[in-house]
């Protein structure tokens, strides 16, 4: 009897001190992310017009964002792994900062990128809530997250040459529902004991806030140009 309790606690407190760590690391990552967005802002900057076209711009979006993912999770035990999420985060706000800057020099811009922001917290805390109260089946999410996210990056690169405005919202709908179900599923990682690393576990919570954030702003400003 004892010996059961005894073991709970060892396998217990270190999942919660990675889950504190994980939040404590997702808060400061948002820092360089809004100073990104901030120094792009005022440079004017955008990688679609200094590559000179969407396509290009895409790429470099993909060999930016896939490249750091790849070494922050190769140093996902070390402070270079920390830093590294950091400069991630920064180049992530430079390059959500022309839709940010479009976005507030609508008609009520301001008012949309809040409700964005609003909603996108409200998401987290949300998913992350029900991740520590419910009994999640992590196999066969793990199959749906696979699935979704092959089906949503076949969209997206369809969507680059097709330019179909419904099939853009589609995915951007698509992508607020699949980042959500992320947010859930790696906190359930955490606490299950799957993910050891709070590293890891901030980086993979930073990219489905941001997919939520900007895809909801997104919509957003599609809804508010129907108006």
């Amino acid at each position: 009897m004892n010996h059961d309790v005894y073991d709970y606690t060892t396998n217990t407190v270190p999942q919660n001190t990675v889950l504190q760590k994980t939040y404590r690391l997702l808060g400061l990552s948002f820092i360089p992310a809004a100073a990104g967005a901030f120094i792009a802002s005022q440079a004017g900057f955008s990688i679609y017009a200094m590559l000179g076209g969407k396509f290009i711009g895409f790429i470099a979006m993909m060999v930016f964002f896939y490249g750091m993912v790849f070494l922050i999770e190769k140093n996902r035990y070390s402070n270079t792994g920390a830093t590294l999420l950091m400069v991630f985060t920064f180049g992530m706000g430079v390059l959500i900062s022309p839709l940010l800057q479009y976005a507030l020099n609508v008609h009520k811009g301001s008012q949309i990128v809040g409700i964005a922001a609003v909603m996108t917290a409200a998401v987290f805390f949300t998913m992350s809530a029900l991740a520590k109260r419910s009994n999640v089946n992590m196999s066969s999410l793990g199959n749906f997250m696979t699935i979704g996210a092959i089906v949503l990056m076949i969209g997206v690169v369809a969507n680059l040459f097709l330019s179909i405005p419904a099939l853009s919202l589609a995915l951007s709908a698509g992508f607020v529902l699949f980042s959500s179900v992320m947010i859930m599923f790696q906190v359930r990682q955490v606490i299950e004991g799957g993910e050891d690393s709070h590293i890891s576990a901030a980086l993979t919570i930073f990219i489905s806030l941001y997919n939520i954030f900007s895809s909801l702003l997104h919509i957003l400003l599609s809804l508010n140009r129907d108006e």
